[in-house]
């Protein structure tokens, strides 16, 4: 029997996801997470085998938070299920430490194996993903303006462009209004722009964009 635990904000998923293991007596949903806070709290408290983790979610999250459960529990296997395309977010969570990378999207029938899959020590990811680690090994990656961002300039940036003001960005990562905007800064700095528009407009022509949830 595998025991996990979703860790993601919005309850119609974490319900939608229970009924996709009902019946099924090969996984079992032992806690929930709601936001990173709980995420560390779960991993410490322990007693489940697998973290069924989504990218973004209210305090500490995405990359940093898979680093940081890496360090309070090294072996446990993390499967990241979210609304982020694969080519935003998966091989830097690779990277970080999870073990598989899925989207809701694509989900539907894959999730059951994904979850095997993780839980007995194999990685889970597209052949995309693992063509993108290849050439990340054989060959320098050609650096775009947003590759030379830290992970938490890299969120900051997501929700900027997704029209989040810097307030709710504050509210949302738990950090000040005001280290929110030095973020904004570095991140306009970096890119060599000058405007949110011009974050905008990058975002928009990259594919940056993360879908809408509901």
């Amino acid at each position: 029997m595998i025991r996990i635990v979703i860790a993601d904000d919005h309850t119609l998923m974490r319900e939608g996801l229970k009924r996709i293991f009902e019946g099924n007596d090969e996984i079992t949903v032992v806690g929930e997470a709601i936001d990173g806070f709980s995420v560390i709290s779960q991993v410490r408290k322990g007693g489940f085998d697998m973290l069924l983790l989504d990218l973004s979610m209210p305090g500490r999250s995405g990359i940093d938070l898979i680093r940081q459960i890496r360090t309070e529990a090294p072996k446990l296997p993390i499967l990241v299920l979210t609304m982020y395309e694969e080519e935003q977010y998966a091989v830097r969570s690779i990277r970080a430490g999870a073990q598989g990378y899925l989207t809701k999207e694509s989900a539907g029938d894959q999730l059951v194996n994904a979850i095997k899959k993780v839980a007995s020590g194999r990685p889970y990811i597209s052949m995309e993903v693992a063509e993108q680690l290849a050439l990340g090994i054989m060959t320098p990656e050609k650096e775009m303006p947003h590759t030379q961002l830290s992970d938490r300039e890299s969120e900051v940036f997501n929700l900027l462009a997704s029209g989040k003001s810097i307030t709710d960005i504050g509210a949302q990562l738990h950090l000040s209004v005001k280290t929110v905007s030095t973020h904004k800064s570095r991140i306009l700095t970096k890119m060599g722009m000058h405007s949110l528009a011009e974050i905008v407009q990058y975002a928009v022509t990259q594919n940056l964009l993360a879908p809408f949830e509901g």
